[in-house]
């Protein structure tokens, strides 16, 4: 009956209103929850962008073995197809399984590349792809694990050649993979992945000047 509902629903709000008010337990409780769906997000995300690696390493491995690139391609379409019947996904397309293919042969070692996965997203990794040099892609995802950034700041220090314009990039690779492991292994930042190169300044002054 419509007045027993109304009665009822009155009835609730009433004892609601009278139960004790705990603000911070209700904070608290909340911080908590918001705090695990972070971490389950960012576990997806690395369990995410190591399946692809895993992916990208197994098909490579297979087309390495038969050494035939026609063989290669149709056996990515295929799969591809066989993929999407199978996931209904967007992510197994051939585009984004060429990508999974580049990317474990961009990034061979899986012990450096599941501990960034950990903090960061499979965009993380996108981003510096294009880049050509292998430090130079260490560099910055070793840097956007360590100072969180987002993929956009990610976006916007590669153009702004950060890894350029510090002093590691004169350091011969050996170093410089030293001190990103540092980084990455013991959270110790060197002053050389921070402070500007000298080197950079008077070059970008040369060049304004001739401009």
């Amino acid at each position: 009956m419509p007045f027993l509902d109304t009665y009822r629903r009155n009835k609730t709000y009433y004892a609601m209103d009278n139960l004790p008010q705990n603000k911070h337990l209700f904070t608290d409780i909340c911080q908590i929850i918001e705090t695990a769906r972070r971490r389950v997000a960012l576990t997806a995300n690395a369990e995410l962008t190591l399946m692809y690696w895993h992916i990208g390493n197994r098909i490579n491995t297979d087309v390495l073995q038969n050494q035939r690139a026609e063989y290669g391609k149709q056996v990515v379409a295929t799969l591809a197809t066989q993929l999407q019947e199978k996931y209904g996904a967007k992510s197994f397309d051939e585009k984004n399984i060429r990508r999974m293919m580049q990317f474990a042969t961009l990034f061979p070692d899986i012990q450096i590349v599941a501990p960034l996965a950990r903090q960061l997203s499979w965009s993380h990794f996108l981003k510096v792809m294009p880049l050509k040099d292998e430090l130079q892609r260490e560099f910055y995802l070793t840097m956007a694990a360590d100072a969180h950034w987002s993929k956009r700041e990610l976006e916007k220090q590669i153009e702004g050649l950060l890894f350029e314009r510090t002093v590691i990039a004169g350091k011969d690779d050996e170093q410089i993979q030293k001190e990103l492991a540092k980084l990455r292994n013991k959270d110790v930042m060197t002053p050389d992945l921070v402070f500007k190169s000298p080197y950079f300044q008077l070059k970008k002054t040369a060049t304004n000047k001739c401009l």
